[in-house]
């Protein structure tokens, strides 16, 4: 899997890091970053969740 950001949605409401700390991180100036870009499968459902719940939606996974 492949996990993008939509940088023109994301508000870094932190809820991807709650979710997924291992794959997202939001600093102190509100930006996000992607720890991982390319997750393990063992962390899908974290990072399922992460997107699942992102409130603007400015999350994807894409599959290899």
């Amino acid at each position: 899997m492949k996990v993008k950001v939509d940088l023109s949605r994301c508000e870094a409401n932190a809820i991807c890091m709650e979710h997924a700390p291992e794959v997202f991180k939001v600093d102190d100036d509100d930006n996000i970053h992607i720890l991982q870009e390319s997750p393990t499968e063992d962390l899908r459902p974290r990072v399922d969740a992460a997107v699942r719940l992102c409130p603007r939606h400015a999350l994807t996974i894409e599959n290899n």
